[in-house]
């Protein structure tokens, strides 16, 4: 009896199963393309933000290279040991993490505005550190060897990735709206150029003046 009990327990507890592991199916038949979609979008946004900010970033940092101190500072974080560049390269983040925490309780008490511009101050600037960083340090991590390991596994894996998003309507359709946004803006400062540089010559003749009137009247 108890035997019979059971295996009909059993049976039970299989068709239920089975049951669910239909319906799941079509549920997920149906939700597919929408998650699809999403998972597109964020990856093609994750990719439009490392080619617009991770490269650009980077080579906006590579500017004060022409500073002596910065300059100094970056040959000896290349001339790091490799843990040591560990340190360095994760530094940023675990400093402007913080920041990010703040962003979320300023979003809280409904400060919309200053908690959307800490967050993408924060963003930005751990993004451009990081890049910075990471070109300088490369060297010394790929001698670290899960870091290693790693970095040749996550590469190809987002190299293919991205090649399957630059397929995608989402990508094609960001880099449409990339070029219309450079256009535009090449076109404002087209139009606008002539008046920055006649106001900036008049504030520097003005500074000039004032700095010899000043002096003159002084002497």
């Amino acid at each position: 009896m108890f035997a019979q009990l059971g295996q009909g327990l059993r049976e039970a507890a299989r068709l239920v199963f089975a049951g669910l592991r239909v319906l799941w199916l079509l549920v997920w038949s149906a939700l597919r393309p929408v998650v699809v979609m999403a998972l597109q979008v964020v990856a093609a946004l994750i990719l439009l933000f490392e080619e617009w900010g991770w490269k650009p970033l980077s080579e906006a940092l590579a500017w004060f290279a022409r500073f002596r101190i910065i300059a100094r500072l970056e040959v000896l974080i290349m001339q790091l040991p490799p843990y040591a560049a560990l340190f360095v390269f994760a530094l940023p983040t675990a400093i402007l993490f913080p920041l990010k925490l703040l962003a979320v309780w300023l979003l809280a008490h409904e400060q919309f505005a200053a908690a959307t511009g800490l967050f993408i101050g924060a963003k930005v600037a751990s993004t451009a550190l990081v890049a910075r960083l990471f070109m300088l340090t490369r060297p010394a991590l790929m001698q670290i060897a899960w870091f290693a390991r790693a970095y040749n596994r996550f590469m190809p894996w987002k190299d293919r990735l991205f090649a399957q998003i630059r397929a995608s309507w989402v990508w094609r359709y960001g880099r449409m709206v990339k070029t219309r946004v450079r256009l535009a803006i090449s076109r404002a400062w087209a139009m606008w150029k002539p008046e920055v540089q006649a106001r900036a010559s008049a504030f520097r003749a003005w500074v000039r003046a004032t700095w010899d009137g000043y002096f003159g009247s002084s002497t």
